[in-house]
């Protein structure tokens, strides 16, 4: 399937390296407000065609998009591709707002298209084997889990951060689908969220380049921590942050969920792979588990697996379904927040389906 990338910022190239695994994705366009920045990443990577976003949507030839471009736009630059007829797989989080998201996902199904949403991170081979282990009774019945993502803030490292400190970022929105994610995979959907969240840190000093000095009023949370209930009832925390300095929590591996017979450590759901440790009983060890997945993993996978549920006429795994899910706990974390009560949250998803161990994605 012909594919084309609206936004050719920062996490554009990862896609784009990646994508060279799977064969039934092409790269055919890109796009970008900036016409010299979709011209230098189409040169760097070798793709034909670079140019505005109405040049790519305009024409026959993309049949899907890939939407890259910052949480602000993602609903716009959605709605506009399925407007033009395209399936739509976007960067996380699926939209700024619950609104928006109900909007774009009315829009797909009005016109029939498949919608697709980052992270993607949960079809790797760690998390797939994790799921594998929950689903053959490793652990028991699940009756909880933690989840940890505690770092300083993207100041000190990203070109240009301030997006994230605006309404529709923060940690909660730039890294909880990751965790989320992962989460419902294991644990399936959430019914039920209480949380606190607050702006610990404002104003924030750029230190990286090129905006080294300026200043940024953080106006959106960048501390939360959430409870989250699970439909099958087991109970989560899940804490992200960007005001933590040299968290004890372990990186490697930031979720565990606790059974009735033992304990899986999960790897960190921003990456496709990692160590998956599995103890059992109150006296065992840690047990190394060896994937049982050896499909490619890497930015692009969900872009792929959405390419083969397209064929196959069923929904995506990372679907837009699920990261409309994600948004609305996370949104339902921030209102739990200001209102001071517990927020019900509605849905109609189950656990994506696990990926075949014996197949190879659009290779």
């Amino acid at each position: 399937m012909k594919v084309g990338v609206i936004g050719c910022g920062n996490i554009c190239g990862q896609y784009l390296e990646y994508a060279r695994q799977f064969g039934g994705l092409e790269i055919a366009a890109l796009a970008d407000l900036d016409r010299e920045r979709a011209a230098a990443m189409a040169e760097r990577f070798g793709i034909a065609r670079s140019g505005t976003v109405d040049e790519l949507l305009g024409g026959d030839e993309v049949e899907l998009v890939i939407n890259l471009t910052i949480p602000a736009a993602h609903a716009e630059v959605a709605l506009r591709a399925i407007e033009a007829g395209k399936h739509v797989y976007g960067e996380k989080p699926f939209t700024a707002t619950v609104e928006q998201g109900q909007e774009v996902m009315a829009a797909g199904k009005r016109r029939g298209l498949a919608l697709g949403c980052a992270p993607d991170t949960f079809l790797g081979t760690a998390h797939q084997t994790c799921r594998k282990l929950i689903d053959d009774g490793a652990i028991g019945r699940p009756v909880a889990a933690t989840a940890f993502m505690i770092i300083a803030g993207h100041e000190s490292w990203h070109p240009d951060p301030g997006f994230y400190y605006a309404p529709g970022g923060g940690p909660l929105l730039d890294m909880g689908p990751y965790y989320i994610h992962a989460l419902v995979n294991l644990l399936g959907p959430v019914q039920r969220v209480s949380a606190e969240a607050g702006v610990q840190i404002t104003p924030r000093t750029i230190t990286s380049e090129p905006k080294r000095g300026q200043t940024i009023d953080v106006e959106t949370p960048d501390h939360i921590t959430a409870s989250l209930q699970f439909e099958d009832g087991a109970i989560g925390t899940l804490v992200t942050s960007f005001a933590g300095q040299h968290s004890p929590h372990d990186a490697q591996n930031p979720i565990t969920v606790y059974g009735t017979e033992g304990t899986l450590r999960v790897p960190d759901p921003n990456g496709f792979d990692g160590p998956v440790y599995l103890r059992h009983g109150p006296d065992g060890e840690d047990e190394l588990i060896e994937s049982a997945f050896a499909h490619p993993n890497g930015r692009s996978l969900g872009v792929a697996e959405m390419i083969e549920a397209i064929a196959a006429g069923r929904s995506p795994r990372a679907s837009g379904a699920l990261a409309w899910h994600a948004l609305q706990v996370m949104h339902a974390a921030l209102m739990s927040s200001e209102e001071g009560r517990r927020i019900e949250v509605p849905h109609e998803i189950e656990r994506p389906a696990m990926m075949d161990a014996d197949a190879v994605v659009s290779a």
